[in-house]
């Protein structure tokens, strides 16, 4: 295919999916939102200030990007494990499996889907934290970068658990019983300087410590972590995940009949 079919078919992949998760909006983008306030009422306006301060922040104003980036890890993941097994579930993939459409092309589509509702929702959370704190902008280029590039790798493992799903119960195995305990333990409630020396040591081992602080410094200029050792990282497991996903599409495993 020529670069601009390629284009035409990127878009009208992409497109398909923001149109999917827009279309059930209630769906999609008020739940998360729901969920996240009340986080902001109970540990911004009711335990919060019990806690006191966190790092030498008030503890709503902690808490805050770590909500944020916890709403764009479960969206973008969720966005793309759905729509991929959905096409999978029906068949139709193994009609977008056969065209002359790259599969680096359909891969960036479905990716690029769940960016946007990863996004969109993190933006929808953004706007809601206004009513409980003003937030700080320690550097924007961070903030911009890290809650992309997130975004970016949780759609590509939303879509490499999509392939391997069997069935509906499938693709909700690994948010429950990985995603949401990586994300609880992340550091998004608490700062690394509370654990045993030991447990520190055991956290750095938890990918989504390093997105939560990294994101957490472009707001508030304080973070547990090298910063810029948190967007290495991050790159290197999309470039891992990017390659695995493409190596899956191109065995057709689990995807062909």
């Amino acid at each position: 295919m020529r670069a601009r079919q390629q284009w035409v078919a990127f878009v009208t992949i992409f497109s398909r999916e923001v149109r999917r998760f827009t279309r059930i909006w209630l769906q999609t983008l008020l739940p998360p939102a729901i969920t996240i306030v009340l986080y902001f009422v109970i540990f911004g306006t009711l335990i919060g200030p019990r806690i006191g301060t966190m790092a030498g922040q008030s503890y709503i104003d902690f808490v805050v990007p770590g909500l944020i980036m916890m709403s764009v890890i479960t969206n973008s993941y969720s966005n793309v494990v759905s729509s991929f097994y959905g096409n999978k579930f029906q068949g139709s993939i193994e009609e977008i499996l056969v065209s002359p459409v790259p599969n680096y092309v359909i891969l960036l589509g479905f990716v690029f889907g769940g960016v946007a509702r990863g996004l969109a929702v993190g933006l929808v959370v953004t706007l809601l934290s206004l009513l409980f704190t003003q937030l700080q902008l320690h550097h924007l280029a961070v903030v911009i970068g890290m809650v992309f590039l997130t975004a970016v790798l949780f759609s590509i493992a939303g879509l490499i658990n999509a392939i391997f799903a069997e069935s509906f119960d499938d693709i909700s195995i690994v948010p429950t019983f990985v995603l949401t305990p990586l994300t609880y333990l992340g550091g998004v409630f608490y700062s690394m300087e509370l654990l045993p020396a030991f447990w520190q040591q055991v956290s750095l081992a938890n990918p989504i410590l390093y997105m939560v602080n990294a994101f957490r410094y472009g707001f508030l200029g304080i973070s547990d972590i090298d910063v810029a050792w948190a967007f290495v990282m991050v790159c290197a497991f999309i470039a891992l995940g990017y390659g695995y996903a493409l190596y899956l599409l191109a065995r057709g495993k689990r995807l062909r009949a």
